[in-house]
């Protein structure tokens, strides 16, 4: 059947990887599919992404790199779920996105794993795991809620579906299963069908279903119907069923009958089996998908059999409904995205031709109004009707496809029914059909309204109308009109009668929605008009009117200008603004106009409207020069400055400033140029000063940055108005650091006596000239001394201050400043004044006035200065009664009293607050000695030093160093640069230290003496302290001290200190001699203070002497002791002599090092002796180990079986691991075997080549591990038996099998590889990877049984590996074989034809070769097939004729010469009218003189070069060529050559043919010569037949009558005078007929006149309507025009009823 006649229409809507999709994705669980909207595919390489594509745009796919495990987007918007597996769980963690938002919606971690999930509708997710079904809505919080527990008869089954109906109360879940044993191939489908009301499951065989809604005739509501298709084998029958069933039948209520229908599935398909259902709810179909792509269709009302086809040649595993189209999507393994939907054009007459089934075409036609069963619907009417079965045929017309039966004639076949008395009229009966299906159409609804307003029933118009089920019109409304004007206006609307709609509104006053209907149907009314009536009665709504006019789309129907000349006509002032100020708020320079006349008249009616309007600044583009002038005029002075442009303009203006108020001029000199702006600046001041200075300095603050800070200055200097200047500057001076601008103002302060302004900037301001302004005030003399001296006191000027307050006599603000201003400079007032000779009575008193506030040094210094320091005396003393503790104080008194030699020693000694270096200082020149006490009394170590030595005084010096104990005084006095350090130092033997009594003081000397490096001299002094029996003899630290001095420059003497001193520190000072290497002394001290541990170290460490050591530790008898002897000897070497000691000192702490060493020394016997003592005083695991470890070693193996079975701590595995490491292997297999280690045990016997007790062993360790080991063992020793139980273990481990394969064949057992390899296919954990190995070794040592493993086991191979194996070892045929089954096509194919003696196989190609998808394969496959099997190559051909390109393959030929080979191939494909084709297949033909497969072929083929062909055989031998030469011809238009070749050969019928077919007279006329040159009368009695529609009547008749043929030419002259009288008769009743049309439309004309004036009290200005056609004027009567007279048909006008004059010749 042709695709264009078939009733389901298939298309490749797109593929997958043409938009970027690797085809290893394109699987069922990498793709999803939840409606028409969206398809996401998941993929996993070269990252984790997920692709989102959108049906609407499918060539832009949103890519995101995403991973989970799968995904699912919206059936409805753009949200993505998703679900990914916790690692290491079981459980998956959901998540659902809103791609548009990029928000999380909602996330949920489930317990356990979900198996299978589905949108079953756009809210709602459905959730299947491996025992429950849940439901999971994406709104709110809720989590997902368990549904129902599965059934078990989905147990271990595949979940491929999951729907629920539109109630959500019907829920069916599908799953497929491995087929029966004995038929594997045909899988097993079952179904869980669950109830939600009844909360009951039912298990049934199904491999698809789907849920409809079909509603019964006769019930309202819509039933539930489940359809569902399983193929099932029982017996060895193999039976298929499509099931339809209604869910949940209605009590009382008719009910759908249970359907049932028989798939037919082709035998070539009998292991095929439904993958997916999908129902066309908009035609009512089921659609049931199978796995290999067969399609079939099923009607859902009665399952009768629709369609059957194979959509696609690849197998099919995801289908998803397209609603909105009444198909479906489908996607099949290669990745294309597939669309079919019904063909409307063809169904219908499919089903009522091909299947011969009217009454089910009938109900598809109803269903989904298609086309293609009018006649059929028509002819069932009748019947109806004719059997007066009124409400049946109602119906039927209600239900007609695409409304065929709702015509006029309908309704007037109803009406011609009489109405029986006591039933409802037909006519009725049908409306009311109508009314219950939908919605009227025109007609319709304007005959029943008709019925309704006769009867006065308006109410059911209205209910109808608003039920939508009424089709408006204008006529409906005019009706309606005659009862409800409101209802006639919704009608009018509704039909869009614009020109009734308007006139209605008109009618009721509502001109607003007159403008926006309007603009809604794009309706243009009269609008001025409507404006003049409007302004008549309501000028508001008439501003409102032109508004809503002046915001339509496209602009203003009327000028602006107009509308205001209408307003201003009825003088309308406010208005015209109000509406004028709306219009231009865009302020376009268009509008510049407007702009000015609005403020124009304003200006002059309303000056404040015109202000306000100008404050506003809406208006740029007017004439400013005209409105400045009347703005002047009506007192606007401010505006008109603003309009102003001329300096005369704006100066005659701005002197009016008692009109103008002073902000606005203000801001109207921002508007000025700075040279202008001080121009009207100058004219004020001249015009005013004192009235305008306010201003002036007003805009001199605003702008002084525009106009210049010294320009303003300049103009208030012009004037003198330092008035002006201050009150300026004072603005000004906050933000200036100009000095000179802060002078001025204090220039001008203090000039317009602002005195207290001038003492407030002296005081604040940082930025005057102190020098200038000291002088300016000086000079004018201010009453107020103040200004004056906050200048000088802040900048240092206060002797100058003094000098002229002292001679001006102002000698109050001299006590003023220094008591209150700053008396920290009164010593400089004081300095002055001593130096302007003052009164020292007047200075006295000014001192003792500030007292405490007094700085007293500078003060101080300033008398002391002028050598009058004893002036201070009383104040100084006055201080000191007060309590004074000021130094400077305590130190001008000093002075005075050393200077006055008042007892100074006693001041110096008694006083604590006078400074000593001040104080000392200022005594050196006068007394040493009181310099030394003032020094002392401070501590200042550098003067009093200096002193001293500058006078010698080297007795105090060293008793001051000594008391002082100060470290950095005592360095300073014993440095070596100190040249009176010999000189301290015998003061200090002699004097100092033998005077003091302070422990403390000898020892800080003694230390000095240590850190000056004097030793000897330290010796004599410690010798004379300690040794001569003074108070230190006993001391301690001094005893200390001098052996250790003694060790550090005179060792001889310290064996001697060492025998005479007991009062020292022993261990401490030994620890010094062993640093001094003095070994003996030390080990003296150690000896004499009992230390025998440190004595025998000495001995050890230091003297070395191991035997004095033993000597000693023999002596003492401690174990400490002989530990040390113990440690030293291990340390030499001497194990055994060390293992003796340690067992004397009883030390178990050294035990490790102990057996380093006796493992290292080979002495494992003492080493025995040593740990058994170790172990009575430790229980360490380490000595235990190593006690087992000895045993060994010594081969004492029965004392390690007692120890073992001993309580201990010994790490066994590590010795046993140890024992093995040494190959001490029988001790190791005593300590595996007690431990149960079963691997190390097994490897253990292995070393002793017990190799059945290793397998034993290996057995129980059931260790992969373990196992290997074992087993690589058994084949060294060629063991194969035990190799092959130890092999079967390992090879069951994936990761272990490769290592065992290899360790066999590298040692040359490939048979007993072979017979273990196939030992493990029979294990029940045999994986994929053993049938895999298995294959390769057949591969490679016996391939006579890889073909027969191949098939057996394809499903379980690793195809890739087993591939590349064949292809090393070239085994072709099997190669292809697993290409094939990889559906690797293209390997596949290139393999064959590469090495087709073994690989190729002619049917197997076929099916190889059309599922390629390198296109260059296919024309290699015919080079192939060429050069191998040309006998086969127009069957491989008809294989690939859909998919190669034609013209290439007959190149192909071609060139190779051998294009006839292929003619069936080229037969076959023809029908595509390719040109290659056409012409290869042209040139055989000629060639094989086959004229009628040629006529043939140009007739349905003529995409070729028919010129040339034509060319080719007009000269062939053969009469038929050369026809068909002229044939070719003919077809291609070139007339003159057909015809002349019909000619020369006789063929005159052909000719004659051909000439009337031209369509040219010529042709034909010269035609009609040549017969009647030719004296062919019979023909040219037949041409004139043949070319009737070219030949001139003239013509023929003038040929026959000058020929003498009237006989022949007369049939020809009786049909011409036939058609003629016909012709003329149909001018004649057309020519009636289009009177009557004339007369109706002007009848028509005539009423819509008549209607239109009913509205004209409404529109009084409305224009004269012109005279319609066909109607007079005023004083005319009414009457039909004159017909225009008529022509038509190309023909002149003629008179009636009769026939045109017969021309003569």
């Amino acid at each position: 059947m042709a695709a264009a006649n078939a009733p389901i229409a298939m298309k490749e809507v797109l593929t997958l990887p043409s938009i970027g999709i690797n085809p290893q994705f394109i699987t069922f669980t990498n793709v999803t599919m939840e409606s028409d909207k969206y398809i996401c595919v998941r993929e996993t390489a070269p990252q984790n992404s997920v692709v989102i594509v959108d049906m609407n745009m499918p060539m832009q796919p949103l890519r995101r790199p995403i991973t989970a495990d799968s995904a699912l987007m919206n059936p409805d918007s753009r949200i993505l779920a998703l679900k990914a597996q916790l690692p290491g769980t079981t459980q998956d963690h959901l998540q659902i996105f809103n791609i548009e938002m990029k928000s999380k919606m909602k996330s949920h971690q489930m317990p356990e794993q979900v198996v299978f999930w589905k949108w079953i509708s756009p809210k709602m997710l459905g959730l299947v795991t491996q025992t429950s079904v849940y439901h999971w809505s994406i709104e709110g919080d809720t989590e997902p809620v368990k549904m129902f527990e599965r059934t078990a008869n989905l147990v271990n089954n595949q979940i491929i579906n999951y729907k629920c109906d539109p109630s959500e109360k019907w829920l069916v879940l599908i799953g497929i299963a491995p087929g029966a044993p004995e038929r594997p191939q045909l899988v097993k489908g079952n179904m869980q069908l669950f109830s939600v009301d009844q909360q009951r499951s039912q298990a049934l065989e199904a491999h698809a279903a789907s849920f409809a809604q079909f509603k019964v005739p006769g019930n309202e509501n819509p039933s539930i119907l489940i359809s569902f298709a399983a193929k099932t084998f029982n017996a060895g029958q193999i039976t298929s069923k499509l099931h339809v069933i209604e869910l949940g039948a209605q009590p009382g209520k008719p009910s759908f009958s249970k359907k049932q229908a028989d798939l037919f599935f082709p035998p070539d398909f009998q292991d095929d089996f439904p993958v997916a259902m999908q129902i066309s709810h908009k035609y009512s179909l089921i659609y049931v998908i199978t796995k290999l792509g067969l399609l079939f269709v099923y009607d859902l009302e009665t399952a009768t059999a629709v369609y059957r086809n194979r959509i696609s040649p690849d197998p099919i595993f995801l289908t998803s409904e397209a609603s909105s189209l009444g198909g479906f999507y489908a996607i099949n393994r290669r990745g294309q995205v597939l669309l079919a939907t019904v063909n409307e054009a063809t169904i219908v007459p499919f089903v009522s031709g091909q299947l011969n089934n009217l009454e089910l075409a009938v109900n598809l036609a109803k269903r989904g109004n298609l086309p293609g069963a009018e006649n059929l619907v028509v002819q069932h009417f009748q019947e109806l009707f004719a059997q007066t079965k009124y409400k049946e045929a109602a119906e039927l017309a209600a239900e007609s496809p695409q409304g065929i039966l709702r015509t006029p004639d309908t309704v007037a076949k109803f009406q011609s029914v009489p109405v029986q008395a006591g039933q409802t009229p037909p006519l009725l009966q049908y409306f009311g059909t109508l009314l219950t299906r939908g919605k009227l159409n025109a007609f319709e609804s304007l005959e029943l309204s008709r019925l309704v307003v006769n009867q006065n029933k308006k109410n059911l118009l209205e209910n109808w109308l608003a039920e939508d089920k009424l089709e408006c019109s204008e006529e409906l409304g005019d009706l309606v009109k005659t009862v409800d004007n409101d209802l006639a206006l919704k009608i009018y609307i509704k039909a869009r009668a614009t020109p009734k709609v308007v006139a209605a509104f008109a009618e009721r006053r509502e001109f607003d929605k007159i403008l926006i209907y309007s603009k809604q149907v794009g309706y243009t009314p009269d609008y001025l008009f409507l404006l003049q009536t409007i302004l008549r009665t309501d000028p508001q709504g008439a501003v409102n009117f032109a508004l809503m006019m002046s915001q339509m789309e496209g602009g203003c129907p009327v000028d602006y200008n107009t509308i205001t000349d209408l307003f201003l006509q009825r003088n309308l002032i406010r208005e015209a603004t109000a509406f004028l100020l709306d219009v231009l708020k865009p302020n376009l320079p268009e509008h510049a106009f407007l702009q000015t006349k609005v403020l124009e008249i304003n200006l002059v009616t309303f000056p404040n409207v015109a202000d306000a309007i100008l404050a506003n600044g809406m208006f740029s583009h007017y004439d400013r020069p005209r409105i400045a002038q009347l703005c002047e005029k009506a007192g606007l002075y401010v505006r008109a400055l603003q309009h102003y442009t001329e300096l005369p303009d704006i100066k005659r203006v701005i002197v009016n400033t008692h009109a103008i108020e002073p902000q606005s001029l203000v801001e109207f000199f921002g508007t000025l140029s700075k040279e202008w702006a001080l121009e009207c600046m100058k004219d004020l001041l001249m015009v005013n000063l004192r009235g305008n200075l306010q201003i002036i300095v007003q805009v001199a603050k605003e702008y002084c940055e525009q106009l210049g800070v010294d320009a303003c200055i300049k103009l208030f200097e012009q004037f003198k108005s330092y008035e002006g200047l201050y009150f300026f500057l004072g603005s000004y001076l906050s933000s200036s650091e100009d000095p000179d601008i802060h002078f001025k103002y204090i220039e001008a302060a203090a000039k317009t006596g602002q005195i207290k302004e001038v003492e407030r900037v002296t005081r604040e301001s940082n930025f005057y000239d102190a020098e200038k302004t000291k002088n300016f005030l000086m000079e004018a003399k201010l009453p107020d001394a103040r200004p004056l001296i906050n200048v000088c006191d802040r900048f240092g000027f206060v002797p100058d201050l003094t000098h002229y307050l002292y001679t001006n006599n102002m000698l109050r603000y001299i006590e003023g400043y220094v008591q209150k201003v700053n008396p920290g400079n009164a010593p400089l007032v004081v300095g002055q004044l001593l130096d302007d000779e003052c009164p020292e009575d007047f200075i006295k008193g000014l001192i003792l006035s500030v007292r405490s506030l007094l700085p007293v040094e500078p003060l101080v210094e300033e008398c002391e200065k002028r050598n009058r320091l004893r002036l201070l005396t009383q104040f100084l003393e006055h201080l000191v009664s007060e309590g004074s503790q000021d130094t400077h104080v305590h130190n001008a008194l000093g002075k005075i009293i050393i200077d006055s030699n008042n007892n100074p020693e006693h001041f110096l000694t008694t006083n604590p607050y006078y400074d000593s270096r001040v104080v000392g200082k200022y005594c050196e020149k006068r007394d040493p000695t009181l310099a030394v006490v003032a020094y002392r009394r401070g501590q200042c170590d550098d003067e009093l030093i200096n002193v001293t030595n500058k006078n010698s005084l080297f007795k105090l010096q060293a008793r001051y160093v000594v008391e002082r104990m100060d470290g950095d005084l005592w360095e300073k006095v014993l440095n070596l640069e100190n040249e009176y350090r010999r000189q301290l130092i015998d003061q200090v033997v002699s004097t100092a230290l033998p005077e003091s009594k302070s422990p403390e003081q000898v020892s800080a000397a003694v230390k000095a003496f240590m850190t000056a490096d004097l030793p000897h001299e330290l010796i004599e002094l410690l010798e004379k302290i300690v040794l001569q029996n003074s108070a230190f003899s006993g001391n301690f630290n001094l005893q200390n001290l001098l052996i250790l001095t003694a060790i550090k420059a005179d060792p001889s003497r310290v064996m001697d200190y060492i025998n005479r001193l007991d009062n020292f520190d022993g261990p401490a000072v030994g620890e010094v001699a062993v640093e001094a290497q003095l070994y003996e002394e030390a080990f003296a001290i150690f000896k004499k203070f009992n230390l025998n541990v440190q004595a025998v170290n000495v001995l050890l460490d230091n003297i070395r002497s191991i035997d004095r050591a033993v000597e000693f530790a023999f002596r003492v008898e401690e174990d400490a002791v002989w530990t040390q002897v113990a440690k030293a000897q291990l340390r030499e070497g001497l194990v055994s002599d060390a293992i003796e000691s340690f067992i004397r000192a009883d030390d178990a702490t050294q035990f490790l090092d102990v057996i380093r060493a006796s493992e290292d020394a080979d002495v494992y016997p003492d080493l025995v002796r040593y740990l058994l003592m170790v172990r009575q005083k430790v229980k360490e695991p380490k000595v235990d180990s190593e006690l087992i470890y000895a045993y060994a070693k010594i081969d004492r193996l029965g004392e390690i079986e007692e120890f073992i079975l001993m309580p201990n701590v010994a790490n066994l595995q590590n010795v046993g691991d140890r024992l093995f490491d040494e190959a001490l292997y029988e001790a190791a297999k005593i300590i595996f075997a007690f431990i149960s280690n079963w691997a190390k045990l097994a490897v253990t016997l292995v070393r002793l080549k017990q190799f059945q007790g290793a397998v034993d062993a290996a057995r129980k360790a059931n260790s992969a591990k373990t196992w290997k080991e074992v087993c690589f063992a058994c084949v060294d020793a060629e063991e194969f038996r035990l190799a092959q139980i130890c092999g079967l273990n390992v090879i069951v481990q994936v990761d272990d099998l490769e290592e065992v394969s290899e360790y066999y064949q590298n040692r040359g057992c490939f048979n007993e590889l072979i017979s273990l390899m196939e030992s493990g296919l029979g294990l029940e954990r045999a994986h994929m990877g053993i049938f895999t190995e298995l294959g390769v070794l057949y591969a490679r040592y016996r391939p006579e049984k890889l073909m027969e493993h191949i098939k057996l086991f394809s499903t379980r191979l690793n195809i890739p590996k087993l591939i590349r194996a064949c292809d090393e070892q070239q085994h072709w045929k099997e190669l292809t074989y697993l290409y094939i089954q990889y559906d690797e096509f293209d390997n596949a194919a290139t393999t064959v034809m590469n090495h087709s003696p073994e690989a190729w196989d002619h049917m197997q190609f076929k099916d190889i070769i059309v599922k390629v998808a390198s296109v260059e394969l296919y024309y290699k496959a015919v080079h192939f097939y060429l050069q191998e099997h040309p006998d086969l190559i127009n069957d491989m051909l008809n294989v690939l004729a859909l998919r190669v390109d034609h013209t290439r393959v007959v190149d192909i030929m071609r060139k190779a010469g051998h294009l006839r080979l292929v003619k069936p191939y080229m037969v076959a494909v023809q029908s595509n009218n390719v040109s290659a084709v056409n012409e290869a297949l042209n040139e055989i033909y000629v060639e094989e003189e086959d004229y009628d497969r040629l006529r043939e072929s140009i007739d349905l083929h003529d995409n070729f070069d028919q010129i040339g062909l034509a060319q080719k055989i007009e000269k062939h031998e053969l009469l038929e060529m050369r026809r068909v030469a002229a044939y070719i011809y003919k077809k291609a238009g070139r007339w003159k050559q057909s015809i002349a070749l019909s000619k020369k050969d006789n063929h005159y019928r052909d000719a004659m043919e051909t000439a009337s077919q031209s369509g040219e007279r010529e042709l034909a006329e010269e035609l009609l010569v040549y017969f009647i040159e030719q004296g062919k009368k019979e023909c040219f009695a037949s041409c004139l037949f043949v070319c009737y529609d070219l030949v001139r009547p003239d013509v023929a008749l003038e040929l026959a009558w000058i020929n003498n043929m009237i006989d022949f030419a007369f049939p020809y002259l009786l049909q011409f005078i036939r058609e003629y009288t016909g012709k003329v008769d149909e001018l004649i009743k057309d020519k009636i007929e289009a009177q009557k049309e004339v007369k109706v439309k002007e009848q028509e004309e005539k009423d819509v006149i008549a209607q239109q004036n009913m509205y004209a009290q409404l529109l009084p200005l409305a224009l004269p309507a012109p005279p319609m056609p066909g109607m007079g004027g005023p004083n005319m009567g009414g009457g039909f025009a004159p017909p225009p007279p008529m022509g038509g048909m190309g023909m002149p006008p003629m008179p009636p009823y009769g026939m045109p004059p017969m021309g003569s010749y």
